[in-house]
């Protein structure tokens, strides 16, 4: 099954195709900037039954070296079968479309990213027929972005910088800039900036802390993660309401039955939040001849 992050760290490509200009920069390989980018059917399925598909492919255009054909592969673990696809992918495209290709691999870890790197060679001891050298972006070269004009100078490149140290202990500190680089920007650039780094922070802890900054910093997006944190603001709010409820009608019902109430007792009500547990006291409270059978095993 495709994860969140799978599809965000090669889709930010497809949103920002020259977004690799900047990567190649930061991983020192000097490819020109593009004049265009077009987005290529990534179905490499041939006519046999074997499908193989590459999950980002785009045909990029360059002002003096030429167009070039750009394969993104989103790479979550290390995965033995891509010494034989990757060769193939590269061999097919170069094939179909006549142009130099070039291999991306985005990684979100430090040992599967080492691995990726790793030259595929194929041919025998003597001689190599064919050689194979992926780029690798991942939590070993991408930059910590942790200021906010460098943030807001390439917001593409800080969002992929983001989700591929989605594991870095300090991705606080890098989503915060982020957050802030994006205050007062327009919604239609925010918003994919947004999704995408939801999406490429995957279920980690990391992924609230996100949520929470957008809630704060950035006025609710009309997003699909706006939405949710809106629902969930609500759905909470209404918890809340329930508890406030209760704990007053548990508190009323002590009272009327003539059962001491002491202040930690009331402190203790008031501070429970859960509506199911309240609602458990209260009923036990219409029946108990004493605090103790009110919050027995509590």
């Amino acid at each position: 099954m495709v994860s969140s992050p799978h599809e965000a760290m090669h889709r930010i490509f497809q949103q920002y195709p020259d977004l690799f200009s900047r990567v190649s920069e930061v991983l020192g390989v000097d490819i020109p900037p593009p004049t265009s980018a077009t987005a290529l059917p990534t179905d490499l399925t041939e006519a046999r039954p074997v499908e193989r598909r590459v999950d980002t492919l785009l045909r990029i255009e360059t002002e003096h070296d030429g167009p070039f054909v750009l394969a993104i592969e989103a790479q979550g673990k290390k995965d033995p079968r891509k010494t034989a696809s990757w060769p193939y992918y590269v061999s097919y495209l170069h094939n179909r479309y006549g142009l130099p290709v070039l291999l991306l691999v985005v990684c979100q870890d430090l040992a599967t990213a080492e691995w990726a790197a790793r030259p595929i060679a194929i041919g025998v001891r003597q001689w190599q027929t064919l050689a194979l050298n992926p780029l690798v972006a991942g939590p070993h070269n991408m930059p910590v972005i942790t200021d906010v004009a460098e943030a807001r100078k390439d917001l593409a490149l800080a969002t992929l910088a983001a989700i591929t140290h989605a594991d870095n202990p300090d991705v606080g500190a890098i989503l915060k800039t982020l957050s802030a680089a994006l205050r007062d920007t327009p919604e239609a650039i925010a918003d994919p900036i947004v999704e995408l780094t939801a999406q490429g922070l995957g279920n980690r802890p990391a992924a609230q802390q996100w949520r929470n900054l957008v809630a704060v910093d950035l006025s609710f997006y009309k997003s699909f993660m706006s939405e949710e944190i809106r629902d969930e603001g609500r759905a909470q709010g209404r918890a809340q309401g329930r508890a406030q409820g209760r704990a007053e009608s548990l508190r009323l019902v002590l009272e009327a039955r003539g059962i001491t109430i002491t202040d930690e007792i009331r402190e203790k009500i008031d501070n429970c939040n859960d509506p199911r547990l309240l609602h458990v006291w209260l009923n036990r409270a219409a029946t108990a001849a004493s605090v103790e059978e009110v919050f027995a095993g509590e």
